[in-house]
């Protein structure tokens, strides 16, 4: 972390960070209560597009740490702000849960199989033979290709699970059409946070555990970096990458003394 600079505002990946399988990591609870206690904007940040932020708030206040709804950033919400902007009062084949269908609802597109102006691809735990096809033949018809988040596999108990990576690959080998990516690692998913908090890129960072998602994000959107090693990154995976995170530590634990060291000091 550049010591010169204050640090106004702070971004964090949810899994991994402050929590691991629904269960608080050491240093997650008071991390976010050092933020709420010397009054540092902050969002939380989740590719996982299946919950909305008011689920993710009584799924973190269950593990112990207590979040605001409105701190909860999610490549859902990132999704419905990208797609208000490019077309407004569109429409949208959904294939995911209430995390997007909500998202989209919010911002007045309507949900229809009929001519839509977009196939939007969020992750559930059910996808449907039925429901990949009919985004097939609607983009093979002319609907635009826009996935929530880039993840290949989602965590469960019993192992890996196929997530929207996974089955927007399926459905590019069958139409030839990519579709675009909202959530980490595309930028985007930052700048739309920063603007969220109405924060500087100059003056936030990014606590993440993964190097080719929270960090390469980070770094493009111009922030300061923190590796944790809590989730998916190893120490001995860091020196693979072209890039570097502005500092590489345990866990979420060592992050809660920087809130302070870090904050703007007082104007005189």
């Amino acid at each position: 972390m550049t010591e010169a600079k204050p640090v106004a505002c702070w971004l964090t990946d949810m899994d991994g960070v402050l929590v691991h399988e629904e269960q608080a990591l050491p240093g997650g609870a008071e991390f976010i209560a050092a933020l709420q206690q010397h009054g540092r904007p902050f969002l939380v940040l989740t590719n996982n597009s299946i919950y909305t932020a008011r689920d993710l708030r009584a799924r973190l206040l269950g593990s112990g740490i207590d979040v605001p709804e409105q701190a909860i950033w999610t490549s859902a919400l990132a999704t419905a702000q990208f797609l208000a902007e490019q077309s407004a009062g569109g429409s949208a084949y959904v294939i995911g849960e209430a995390g997007v269908t909500s998202a989209l609802h919010d911002i007045g597109f309507v949900l229809t199989d009929r001519d839509p102006d977009y196939v939007v691809l969020g992750e559930t735990r059910t996808y449907s033979f039925e429901g990949i096809t009919r985004a097939i033949r609607l983009i093979e018809q002319g609907a635009r290709f826009i996935a929530t988040n880039p993840d290949a596999t989602g965590p469960s108990a019993e192992g890996s699970l196929p997530a929207t990576g996974s089955v927007a690959a399926l459905i590019t080998r069958a139409t030839g059409v990519s579709p675009y990516f909202v959530g980490k690692p595309n930028p985007l998913m930052m700048r739309s946070a920063l603007n969220v908090i109405e924060a500087h890129s100059e003056s936030t960072a990014m606590v993440g555990d993964r190097m080719d998602t929270d960090v390469i994000a980070g770094i493009e959107a111009g922030l300061r970096t923190v590796l944790v090693l809590t989730g998916s990154t190893r120490a001995a995976d860091v020196s693979r990458f072209p890039y570097r995170p502005t500092r590489v530590v345990d866990s979420i634990a060592d992050v809660v003394p920087l809130v302070a060291e870090f904050s703007p000091k007082p104007q005189p």
